[in-house]
Parts: structure tokens; sequence; C-alpha cells
């Protein structure tokens, strides 16, 4: 395979024929999980091996933190080399300030909008016409990892919707299995209360609800089943769930102690770290549902303006790096993510990843994330009712459901 022969020529014609030397480059993060780490390594060492320049690895722990961190070196004078965010518009102030490395001469020689799909997550990478950042990754909250040995214990099959999980979760309680594994932080619940929301609602039902402001259908059948769903979940978790992080859970499911967890498929990087086999020792169940639907949030790496010509040449290598295809197969089966471009090679894929690009070749089952119709403030909002419901169980699902209403009545 060629191997980013378009970068070196790239970064030659974008810098003149002024030579440059080799560069350190550092790059703030926030993976700091196994996992995450496993898949950061692929992309430093395949940094690495491009040439002389060198990833410098900064992480941070937390993803506000680390986003912090950048905006306050950046605006302050003293940028590092590359930076992750989100899929979102978080890095529009440093771009209207003028301080970022603009990449469209880069991705429109590579043809970035030609193989990265779906286009709306290099969409979110333009600002007044030019492309500022690079995914790399598409993530999606709709997945249940289930322990195979687990539900053999149990002698019960695994489930293909959380009505069937929910039927079998006696049978998994007298085996001495946790039914259902959660940490008690308010993302890991709230995430959690929006897969079940849309296993119910589906993406017409979604998009009623969180784009149009339908609140017949946020009063409806399909909302308050998912309620009643969310506060059996709840009955199902262990007494050390409060304060635990989303991988302790996940190593829960991987020690085979409980039976399913729902969360992003970066949990899937937890299992690769620790050996096992999808099909064999974990399942991993779209939806979970049997239409399952996916959304596309993800990661996005921009990268600083730097006074050293070096350095830039560097950080264009990095961009093309990080979207080249054999890359993206490597770095995204160890992250538990999808790949942004979807001719990378599938010797290089495992079977969980094989189902989510199956489900992202129809678009009538990709959807948007509530937080792209919604401002943050309504998210938090929603965020706040689904801790509370979850911390109380006194608060019935009729209550939940009209607070519910109201909070989608009065978004912005």
């Amino acid at each position: 395979m060629k191997k980013f022969a378009v970068v070196a020529a790239m970064a030659t014609a974008l810098l003149g024929s002024t030579a440059v030397n080799a560069a350190d480059v550092e790059v703030i993060h926030w993976w700091t999980s196994g996992g995450e780490q496993a898949a950061v390594s692929v992309f430093a060492r395949e940094f690495d091996a491009l040439g002389e320049d060198k990833w410098v690895d900064t992480a941070i722990a937390g993803g506000e933190n680390a986003r912090s961190a950048t905006l306050q070196r950046t605006l302050g004078g003293d940028p590092p080399g590359a930076a992750q965010f989100n899929i979102s518009r978080q890095f529009e102030e440093l771009a209207e300030a003028g301080l970022l490395l603009d990449l469209t001469p880069l991705a429109t020689e590579e043809g970035w909008k030609d193989f990265i799909r779906p286009a709306a997550i290099l969409n979110v990478c333009e600002f007044e016409g030019k492309i500022y950042c690079v995914p790399v990754n598409i993530h999606s909250w709709q997945w249940a990892w289930a322990s195979v040995p687990a539900f053999e214990k149990a002698g019960v099959e695994l489930p293909k919707n959380l009505d069937d999980f929910i039927a079998a979760a006696p049978k998994l309680q007298e085996a001495g299995i946790i039914p259902f594994a959660i940490g008690g932080e308010a993302w890991q619940i709230g995430g959690a209360m929006g897969v079940v929301m849309l296993s119910q609602l589906g993406k017409e039902g979604h998009e009623a609800i969180y784009k149009d402001r339908n609140l017949d259908v946020a009063g409806g059948p399909e909302v308050k089943h998912a309620i009643e769903i969310f506060k059996s979940l709840k009955g199902l978790t262990d007494e050390g769930s409060a304060n635990r992080t989303w991988n302790d859970t996940t190593n829960l499911v991987i020690q085979d102690q409980a039976a399913l967890q729902i969360m992003g498929d970066w949990a899937r990087g937890e299992f690769a770290v620790a050996g096992e086999k999808p099909g064999v020792d974990y399942a991993c169940i779209a939806g979970p549902a049997e239409q399952p639907y996916l959304d596309t949030g993800g990661d996005i790496f921009l990268f600083p303006k730097q006074d050293d010509p070096a350095v830039e040449a560097a950080q264009l290598k990095m961009a093309s790096m990080m979207v080249n295809p054999q890359v993206q197969a490597l770095f995204n089966n160890a992250k538990g993510s999808l790949p942004v471009r979807d001719d990378v090679d599938m010797s290089l894929a495992d079977d969980c990843m094989k189902v989510g690009l199956e489900i992202l070749k129809d678009p009538d089952h990709v959807i948007q994330g509530a937080g792209i119709y919604l401002t943050q403030d309504s998210i938090g909002q929603l965020d706040d009712l689904w801790a509370e419901a979850w911390a109380n169980p006194d608060l019935s699902v009729e209550e939940i459901q009209q607070r519910f209403v109201d909070i989608i009545a009065s978004a912005e």
C-alpha cells in the first residue's frame, strides 16, 4: 500500500521550497483507560513511523479538563501541536481568533469530502468555509455489552431487546450474577436512558421529540414504557455502582460478574485489551433492539498554529495519517469506534465493528443525537431529570414523564 506519499508532497508544496527539519508534536488528549491508551498508541506508533517527527503524548484525564487546557494554552500563546475535541462546535473560539491551522488545502488534495462519511462529521470541522479539524472516528451510544459466560451460567439466551433482558434478569440473579452493570456518574445514567428511549421510539419518534418538539409523542406510550424500563434497570444493579467509573463497570462484564452494560462503543476497546473475543467471551448487542439505530458522535483533532515551519509540516503529516485507511482500521478496532471512511481493510475489523458498519450503510438507521437539536442547557435539564429519577425510586413514571414533557416544551 502506498504510505502517505501525498503527505510529504503536500507539506513541501504548502510550505514552499524552504527545507524543514524534524519536529516534536505535542498532542493533548483525554484517552486514559486501557482501551483508550491502546488506541492512541496506534496513532503515536504510525506517526513516528513516518520519519523523524515524534508524537509527544500529553494525556489529561477528563474531556472537559483536556479541552480547557488546550484553550488556555492556545489563547495564552503556548499552544500544543494537536488536541482532541469532540465532534462539535467546541473549537470555534480558536478558529474565530485565527489560531488554528487551516487544513483546507490538505483536505482538498486528499479528497476528504469524498471519503469521510457521514458528511455531517466533516461539516462540523468547517468554519467560515475552511476546514480546521480532522474527524478520526464515529462513536455511538447505542450498544449493550453482554458476558456470554454469565448468560450461559444462568441458562438464558442473550437478549435481543431490553424487554427480553428484564424478563431474564431473575435467573441471572439466582445464578449470583449482577444483571445490569452501571456506574453512578450522571453522564452514564443519562447516556443509558437515551439508549433506552431510542430503543422504544425509533428514529421517527426520536426526531419528533427532539427535533420537532412534538409533545404528544413525548407524552405518549413509547416514552412511558422507556421510563418503566429505566426504573426496572435500577432494580437490577448492585450496591457498588454509586461512584464507579465506566471502565471499571465494563470490567465487571469482562470478569463475568455482571451480565450486561449499556455503554457507548468505546467499551469495546476494554474487551480488546483484556483479550476477550466477540461472540465467544462477550456479545455486542446493537440497539439494544431488533431494529437498531446508531448516532454519530465521535472525536476530532485540531492543530493550533505554530511559529516553527517544521512543526507545521509535521502537523499536516499527522492529519493525513489519521485518516489513512489502514490507520483508520487499526485505530478504530482498538478504540471500539467505527472508522470515518468505509474503504478500510475489513480483514483488520472484528465482528462488532462489522456490525456497526453494516448499520451505518443504511441512512434510515443513522440518527443525530439529541444534542444536535437541543441547547446544552436543555440537555443538562434532561440529565438532571434522569439522575434524580435514578436516585429516587419514589418518583412515579407519570411524574417523570410529565417533567420530561415540560423540558421538551421549553427547550431551545
